[in-house]
């Protein structure tokens, strides 16, 4: 694996932390680096949709499972990075914020700091992912079949 491809997955990691998080998590990352340069909308916010596909069993053909909202945003910190971000729901700043911290993440300088930022979410997030786990582990079915004695 390359540096650059190494450094693709880190910015894909943290952007699916970003999408995870809830405003009042991003406003207290956003207070770690204020005051921020000048922040300016490349793409301001906005909501719409995206086809979500599916497949059966995970491995079938895919097809088109239906619409899901999405909202959208770009911005550019200063003279650096654009940042983007793009999160399910109707949420113009809540996706502001993440493409805001996206672009801050990009500057190597920020980066280390923003990853300390990230930790708390990251840690909410596999939290909720192990409580989902647990709730539907509690649903499954095992099913076997028995041998009947008679012939």
């Amino acid at each position: 694996m390359t540096a650059d491809q190494d450094l693709t997955e880190q910015r894909q990691a943290a952007m699916t932390i970003l999408a995870g998080a809830t405003q009042k998590e991003l406003d207290v990352a956003l207070e770690r680096f204020a005051p921020l340069p000048p922040v300016r909308d490349l793409r301001p916010p906005e909501s719409g949709l995206a086809m979500v596909r599916g497949r059966i069993g995970g491995d079938g053909a895919p097809f088109n499972l239906g619409e899901a909202t999405v909202t959208r945003a770009a911005v550019r910190v200063g003279n650096g990075p654009t940042g983007v971000a793009y999160l399910l729901g109707r949420d113009p700043k809540r996706a502001r914020a993440a493409a805001i911290l996206d672009a801050l993440w990009q500057d190597a300088a920020l980066r280390p700091a923003l990853e300390d930022a990230l930790k708390p979410i990251r840690l909410r997030l596999a939290a909720d992912a192990a409580a989902e786990a647990e709730r539907t582990k509690a649903t499954k079915v095992d099913f076997f079949t028995m041998v009947r004695g008679e012939d």
